[in-house]
C-alpha cells in the first residue's frame, strides 16, 4: 500500500501545490435491541478512499471505492483544485508539520474481534432482560451497540505515510418507564477506543438507571427559576463540548469575523480556576487519536487556561490562515468526506473542591445529572439533564425531572465559581454532528462544576 500511494502521488507533483490520499478499510458491527427484544444485527464494510488536492488556495476532492480507480481520482481532484485555484488565485496556505513515517497499532485491553458474535449477543441479551425484569413499570428497552475496526492509510506529497489501526466502540442502554400518561427514560452510556471490556460488568449501573426511571414517574417537575447549579461530569462535559468547544474550531473562526472578534485570544472568560482543553491522548476514550486525518500528531490543546482564552482547534489550513499552530484536529467521519476542524475529547481541568464543599453553602439550588442533549444557537444554549435533585440548606433533597439549563455560554463560563477534584470520562454511542459528518466519535472528561445564577426551565 505504501508504495502504491507514494508512486501515485508523484503524478500530482507538477499539477498542484499539495496532494494527499486517505484510504479506509473498516468493519462495522451494530446490534440493536428495541422494545422487548433483539431488533437487528448489521455487519457493514466501509472500503474506499479519497484524494484531496490544493492549488492556488483552491481545493479538489474525489473519492473512490476501488483502488484501481486511485489514479483517476487523483487526476480528478487535481483538475478540480486547479480550476478552483484559478478563480481564487490566493496562494495555497498550509502550516508546516513534521514528515511522519509510522505504523500505529493500539494496545487493546480486550480486542472485540476476540469475542464471538454469539457472546456479544448473549451479553447484550442479559442486559436487556435485566432492564425489562427490574420493575413492572419498565415497559421498554433501547440498546445500541456499535463497533468499528479500521485500517486507515494516509500519504501526502510532502512524504508522510501513516498506517493506523483504530477501534471505536459506543453503546447506550436505555430504560423506559411508563404509568398512565407519564413516561420517563434513563440511559447508561459506554464507549472505548481500546477494548470491548468497556461494556462488561455494568449490572449495578443499569439497576440504578432503572430505579431512577421508576422513581422519576412520581418526581415533581422542576420549578423554573434562577439557581446556583452543580453540574455532574456528564452534564459539564455536554456543556463544554456543545456550548464552548464548537466556538473554538478554527475553520469557523477564520470565516466569521464576528466570531473571530468574540474569540480573540487573551480575552478573560472565567476565573483563575477555569482551564479547558481538547486532546486525543486518552487511549480509553472515543476521542482518542494518535494522528489526525491530515497526518498531524494529536496533542493536548489548551483553549482556556487560568480563565483566559489561549487557543483554538486547527487544521493545517486554518492554522496557516490565522498564523497559528496546527493542533491535530482535522477529522473526517469516513473516506467519503474531507477533514474539517473537530473536537476529540474536550475536558475541563480538575479543580480542588470536593462535592461536599461545593454544596454546603447553597440555600436553594439544583444538582443537574446526566446529559440527554440540547441545542445551541451562537452564544446561547439549552441543555436537558437526565434528572436532577434540589439542593436545600446545603444538602441533596428531592428528585426532580424536566431539568433544562439555559443561558449564554460566556456568562455561564464567568459564573463557574467552583470546580471539583473528581474528573470523570463520559463516553457513549452517538457523537458530534458538525458539517453533516455525523456521528463522529468524541469524548469528554470533566469534574463537577458549580455555576452561579443558571436559568433553569421547567414548570412555571
Amino acid at each position: 500500500m505504501k508504495q502504491l500511494l507514494q508512486e501515485t502521488l508523484q503524478l500530482a507533483s507538477d499539477l498542484v501545490d499539495y496532494c494527499e490520499i486517505r484510504f479506509e478499510d473498516s468493519q462495522v458491527l451494530s446490534i440493536r435491541f428495541q422494545g422487548k427484544g433483539l431488533d437487528r444485527i448489521n455487519k457493514d464494510v466501509l472500503y474506499g478512499g479519497n484524494v484531496r488536492a490544493l492549488s492556488q488556495g483552491g481545493w479538489g476532492f474525489s473519492s473512490f471505492t476501488d483502488l484501481t480507480d486511485l489514479k483517476e481520482s487523483l487526476l480528478a481532484a487535481c483538475e478540480q483544485a486547479r480550476f478552483a485555484g484559478s478563480k481564487k488565485q490566493e496562494g495555497s496556505k498550509l502550516a508546516p508539520v513534521p514528515i511522519i513515517d509510522e505504523e500505529v497499532q493500539p494496545v487493546y485491553t480486550l480486542d472485540p474481534r476476540a469475542v464471538s458474535l454469539d457472546e456479544k449477543v448473549r451479553i447484550l441479551t442479559h442486559y436487556n432482560d435485566l432492564i425489562l425484569g427490574y420493575d413492572p413499570a419498565i415497559t421498554a428497552v433501547h440498546i445500541v451497540y456499535i463497533e468499528k475496526v479500521t485500517d486507515l492509510y494516509f500519504a501526502n506529497s510532502e512524504g508522510t505515510y501513516i498506517k493506523q489501526e483504530k477501534l471505536d466502540i459506543g453503546a447506550n442502554f436505555g430504560a423506559t418507564a411508563r404509568r398512565d400518561e407519564i413516561t420517563t427514560q434513563q440511559y447508561v452510556g459506554r464507549g472505548s477506543s481500546n477494548g470491548f471490556d468497556c461494556i462488561l460488568g455494568i449490572d449495578e449501573n443499569l439497576k440504578e438507571a432503572c430505579q431512577l426511571a421508576v422513581d422519576s414517574l412520581d418526581a415533581p417537575q422542576m420549578q423554573a427559576g434562577v439557581y446556583t447549579t452543580i453540574c455532574d461530569p456528564a452534564m459539564a462535559g455536554l456543556f463544554v463540548h456543545e456550548a464552548f468547544g464548537h466556538l473554538s474550531e478554527g475553520d469557523d473562526i477564520h470565516r466569521n469575523p464576528e466570531l473571530a472578534k468574540t474569540m480573540t485570544l487573551g480575552r478573560r472568560l472565567g476565573r483563575d480556576i477555569l482551564t479547558i482543553y481538547d486532546t486525543g491522548e486518552y487511549a480509553q476514550g472515543r476521542g482518542h487519536l494518535v494522528y489526525d486525518d491530515e497526518g498531524v500528531a494529536s496533542e493536548r490543546t489548551y483553549l482556556i487556561k487560568d480563565g483566559v482564552l489561549v487557543g483554538r482547534l486547527h487544521s493545517r489550513e486554518s492554522a496557516a490562515i490565522m498564523g497559528e499552530k496546527p493542533t491535530g484536529s482535522a477529522r473526517a467521519i469516513t473516506y467519503q468526506f474531507p477533514p474539517i476542524c473537530r473536537m476529540r475529547s474536550t475536558c475541563i481541568g480538575a479543580g480542588t473542591s470536593t462535592f461536599a464543599e461545593m454544596i454546603k453553602d447553597i440555600k436553594l439550588g439544583v444538582y443537574a445529572v446526566g446529559g440527554l442533549g440540547g441545542e445551541t444557537n451562537g452564544e446561547m444554549f439549552t441543555f436537558v439533564a437526565s434528572h436532577g435533585y434540589m439542593i436545600r440548606d446545603g444538602k441533596l433533597a428531592e428528585l426532580v425531572k424536566d431539568v433544562k439549563l439555559m443561558g449564554n455560554v460566556f456568562t455561564t463560563l464567568a459564573n463557574i465559581d467552583m470546580i471539583g477534584n473528581d474528573p470523570q470520562a463520559d463516553d457513549s454511542a452517538g457523537g458530534c454532528g458538525k458539517g453533516q459528518q455525523s456521528p463522529l466519535a468524541t469524548g469528554a472528561v470533566s469534574p463537577h462544576i458549580r455555576i452561579q445564577n443558571v436559568i433553569i426551565g421547567g414548570a412555571k
